[in-house]
């Protein structure tokens, strides 16, 4: 099968998909993305969150053949050219990055946040990055990153 997606706002094609393939493998595998993470494949750590047609969803869980004629946004299309979002940036800046494994999902997770609430609080924070396991940071330097985040695009 042949699935025709935009991805980071470029059309593009992969050929030769199985029915059983993911979205989250199309990415990685056949269109050269490796920002998304592969850990649970069952929807569970975040690490592969990405927005399909503006709406944060696991890649995991979302087969290939799904997002045929989507638009698809990875962790790669948060930054505009080389300029990061702030998301990104108060991730690195506030040391919220550590193995990196869960980053990707949580950067897309705290991106959402902050698009539909400008100044959350910290249970709001804490609400919107649940469905994001990390195992490296404790959560306090994340929830930091977030706060920066969400001040830094009030400036903008």
């Amino acid at each position: 099968m042949r699935v025709n997606v935009t991805v980071n706002g470029e059309p593009r094609r992969a050929d030769n998909v199985w029915e059983g393939e993911s979205l989250l493998y199309v990415l990685r595998e056949r269109l050269g993305l490796p920002g998304s993470k592969n850990a649970c494949e069952q929807g569970e750590c975040g690490s592969c969150t990405v927005y399909v047609d503006g709406v944060p969803a696991c890649a995991c869980l979302v087969a290939a053949g799904q997002a045929e004629g989507r638009d698809v946004v990875t962790v790669e299309g948060l930054a505009e050219g080389d300029a990061l979002d702030p998301v990104q940036e108060s991730f690195v800046e506030q040391g919220a990055v550590q193995c990196g494994f869960c980053t990707p999902g949580l950067l897309v997770a705290a991106h959402d946040l902050i698009e539909r609430v400008p100044d959350p609080s910290d249970v709001e924070i804490r609400e919107a990055l649940a469905g994001n396991l990390c195992r490296c940071t404790g959560y306090e330097k994340i929830l930091d990153a977030v706060r920066d985040a969400a001040a830094k695009k009030a400036l903008r």
